[in-house]
């Protein structure tokens, strides 16, 4: 009789044991399954920001207000790759000055300041943007990591790997349009021209 006890208490003992194992098993695929979807919600929340961003920039530098349309991607060669082509297509300095005091009165800023300002263009003209439209114009400080010093860096980079064919013209628009300033030292270091990398020194500029 007592056998038949013990015999009976150790089988129930074993059933619960599996039992146990069995739950901890579930709950360990239930954990594995619960990390796998955070990834997956994480890496898809990744992925449309980095897509917004990537299609935010391009609708800003496409927009044609602030684009040369003698200036396409087949046109390059004989515009913004041809030598002196900024000069030819600037409006004169007076019409420059009138666009800076517009923006300034704007702004509120006092023109005995103006000297800390550059009027810079979105796009600039080296990346074909337009030369004289309003909407293409802006105030940048000259100095500083967002100042227009840096920007025109940039842009000379950018115009020499589309013109090198490293870049198209409309990634350029779109990397100067965007937030250049987070992208500065990695653009600068593209590399352009065949077995050539942009200057490393480049990234360590302090924006002064």
């Amino acid at each position: 009789m007592n056998e038949g006890n013990a015999d009976r208490r150790g089988n129930a003992r074993r059933i619960s044991n599996r039992i146990e194992s069995n739950d901890h098993r579930a709950a360990a695929r239930t954990c594995r399954t619960a990390r796998v979807s955070r990834c997956a919600r994480s890496a898809a929340v990744a992925a449309l920001c980095v897509s917004a961003l990537l299609h935010g920039g391009a609708v800003r530098a496409q927009d044609a207000s602030m684009l040369d349309e003698r200036v396409t991607q087949h046109s390059v060669a004989d515009t913004i790759c041809k030598p002196g082509y900024a000069d030819t297509v600037s409006p004169p300095l007076d019409e420059m000055l009138a666009h800076k005091n517009r923006l300034l009165a704007q702004r509120g800023i006092d023109t005995d300041d103006s000297t800390e300002y550059a009027l810079d263009r979105r796009v600039p003209i080296l990346l074909g943007g337009s030369p004289d439209a309003a909407d293409n114009f802006d105030l940048l400080p000259w100095g500083g990591h967002r100042g227009e010093r840096r920007k025109e860096l940039l842009a000379a980079k950018l115009k020499r790997c589309v013109c090198a064919g490293k870049m198209s013209l409309s990634a350029a628009q779109a990397a100067i349009a965007g937030d250049w300033p987070a992208q500065y030292a990695r653009l600068r270091r593209t590399p352009c021209e065949d077995g050539h990398v942009g200057m490393t020194t480049d990234g360590d500029d302090d924006g002064s």
